[in-house]
C-alpha cells in the first residue's frame, strides 16, 4: 500500500490590514505535490475550517512562480482542490502516514490555535509517523502539545521562516508576531543557513522542517526518506 500524506492548507487571505492580501504559498504545496506522486504517494488536504483556499498574491510571481506552481494553475482537478478541502473534524489520523504544514503568511492566523490540527499533528507524531513543515507552515506547531502536557516542538531540533527574512521581504511590520521567537520560547532548538531564502531543512528524528519557499522540495524528499 502506498505511502499516504496529508497536506494542510490555509484559509486565510489577508493580514490584518485587509488591504494587504496572503493566502497559500503555493510552490510550498506544488514542490512537495509533485516530489510525493513521483513516488506513486497518495495526497488529501485539510485547512483548519475546511472549504477554499485563497492563494498568496506574491507566490504567483516571478520567481516564486515556477513550473509546479504553473502547472498547478492550469490544472483544472488541482485548482478544485483548493475550492473544497475537508476540516479537520473530517480527518481520521489513522488514515495518513504523514503530515505536510504547507506555508504563506496566512497561515499564522488560522494554523496556531486549531485544536483538530493539533490532535491529528499530535496522534501521528506520538505513533512515530512524520510530521513536516515547511516555512511559516510551523506555526501549525507552535501550540501542539504531546499527551504528557509538553510542547511538541520542545528540546528538539527545527527551522522555519526567519525573522531576518520577514525583515527582508518588508512583511516585518504586516505580521501579528515573530514566529522564530515563539518557537524558541517554546523550547525549540530553532536553527537557520547562514543566508536568507536559500534551503535549509532540518530532521529531528521524525519532525522534519524547512526554513522557507526555496525549501519546499528538499523538505519533501526529507520526509519521502523517511517513508
Amino acid at each position: 500500500m502506498s505511502q499516504r500524506i496529508l497536506h494542510v492548507v490555509t484559509n486565510v487571505g489577508h493580514y490584518d490590514d485587509a488591504d494587504h492580501r496572503t493566502g497559500l504559498w503555493l510552490s510550498e504545496l506544488s514542490h512537495a505535490w509533485h516530489v510525493f506522486e513521483e513516488r506513486g504517494f497518495q495526497q488529501s488536504l485539510v485547512s483548519p475550517a475546511g472549504g477554499a483556499v485563497p492563494l498568496e498574491p506574491r507566490s504567483l510571481k516571478f520567481p516564486n512562480y515556477d513550473k509546479t506552481a504553473k502547472a498547478w494553475r492550469a490544472d483544472p482537478e488541482r485548482m478544485a482542490l483548493l475550492e473544497d478541502t475537508a476540516g479537520p473534524d473530517e480527518i481520521d489520523s489513522a488514515d495518513f502516514d504523514a503530515i505536510y504544514f504547507t506555508g504563506g503568511h496566512a497561515v499564522m492566523y488560522d494554523f496556531p490555535d486549531s485544536e483538530g490540527l493539533q490532535r491529528i499533528t499530535r496522534e501521528i507524531f506520538e505513533r512515530g509517523d512524520v510530521v513536516a513543515a515547511v516555512c511559516h507552515g510551523y506555526c501549525g506547531l507552535l501550540n501542539t502539545t504531546l499527551s504528557d502536557g509538553s510542547y511538541l516542538i520542545e528540546g528538539r531540533r527545527m527551522t522555519g521562516f526567519a525573522w531576518a527574512e520577514e525583515v527582508l521581504a518588508r512583511v516585518d511590520k504586516l505580521v501579528p508576531y515573530n514566529a522564530e521567537e515563539r518557537a524558541k520560547e517554546r523550547g525549540a532548538l530553532y536553527g537557520k543557513a547562514k543566508l536568507p531564502f536559500v534551503s535549509h531543512v532540518v530532521v529531528d528524528g521524525n519532525l522534519v522542517t524547512g526554513q522557507n519557499p526555496g525549501s519546499a522540495k528538499e523538505t519533501a524528499e526529507k520526509v519521502a526518506a523517511l517513508l
